[in-house]
């Protein structure tokens, strides 16, 4: 009997479309942050003298151990972002955002896990640090030097980076020095500055909380062109509405833990229902 086969044509089963996943940018893995208070004292606050004298005079191990407070403030996060996300983080006060992005941009140690970022990351107003007795122009030149531009490059995007941040909108000021700015004015410089340049990971704390509404705009409609040009865009902020339009996933931290990580929607509709309220 002669033996026979069944052959498929690719139209009898077609062939599932591939999916593309986008290259991861960051890795948290089980990540514990631990800060160490030392000349705490104690709770009431009493005999703190006698507690420094102590410390002074006692040698060794128990010399370092006295008077240190142990505060954990992070507690075994781990979560994978990919390049094009926004990831908002959102918590109540001390619950460890910002403390976490300053581990990603590797200004903190991890006690335990591990930290990997494919890239850079850039953690806005530290890259583009401001100096006081120097006028915003200046600051405007260093801080683009200091982001790893070229001098071309500072030269080129000079009047886009003032006229974004919209300081001269009411006189010269960008020729003052910096100690004349309002807190709102230099925080909108230092934004202006640091998202002037393309990140591989972008990592912004509250920027987004000054100036008015026009400067907000702005300054989403920023982050929604770095996440096109370049990796990841996170941004911890109070505001559940830039978060609502800027991001499209959120980690939520509580007392240090990852307590929700998912769909914006899904995760500020649990946060506002725990703070009792929209923000």
């Amino acid at each position: 009997m002669a033996e026979t086969t069944a052959t498929t044509t690719a139209t009898d089963h077609p062939a599932p479309t591939p999916t593309h996943t986008p290259a991861p940018t960051v890795i948290v893995d089980e990540v514990d942050i631990v800060y160490r208070v030392h000349g705490a004292g104690s709770p009431s606050g009493r005999g703190s003298a006698t507690a420094a004298l102590t410390r002074i005079l006692k040698r060794g191990k128990a010399r370092e151990e006295s008077g240190v407070r142990k505060v954990h403030a992070v507690k075994k996060v781990s979560f994978t972002a990919r390049k094009g996300e926004a990831i908002g983080l959102i918590g109540t006060n001390g619950s460890g955002k910002s403390t976490l992005l300053k581990a990603i941009a590797g200004l903190l140690p991890v006690e335990n896990g591990r930290i990997f970022t494919d890239g850079q990351p850039s953690l806005l107003g530290v890259n583009a640090a401001l100096m006081n007795d120097l006028t915003g122009e200046r600051n405007v030149r260093l801080g683009g030097l200091a982001m790893g531009m070229s001098p071309q490059q500072v030269q080129e995007r000079y009047q886009e980076i003032v006229d974004f941040s919209g300081i001269n909108e009411k006189g010269d000021f960008i020729t003052l020095p910096m100690r004349t700015y309002s807190s709102g004015m230099a925080a909108r410089l230092r934004f202006s500055i640091g998202s002037a340049k393309d990140h591989d990971v972008l990592l912004i704390d509250e920027a987004l909380a000054t100036g008015d509404r026009s400067f907000q705009k702005r300054s989403e409609a920023r982050i929604r062109e770095l996440r096109k040009r370049a990796g990841t865009v996170f941004l911890v902020s109070h505001n559940n509405k830039s978060i609502r339009d800027t991001c499209e996933r959120v980690l939520w931290l509580e007392h240090g833990e990852l307590r929700m990580d998912g769909p914006t929607a899904d995760v500020l509709k649990e946060y506002e229902r725990f703070t009792g309220g929209k923000k």
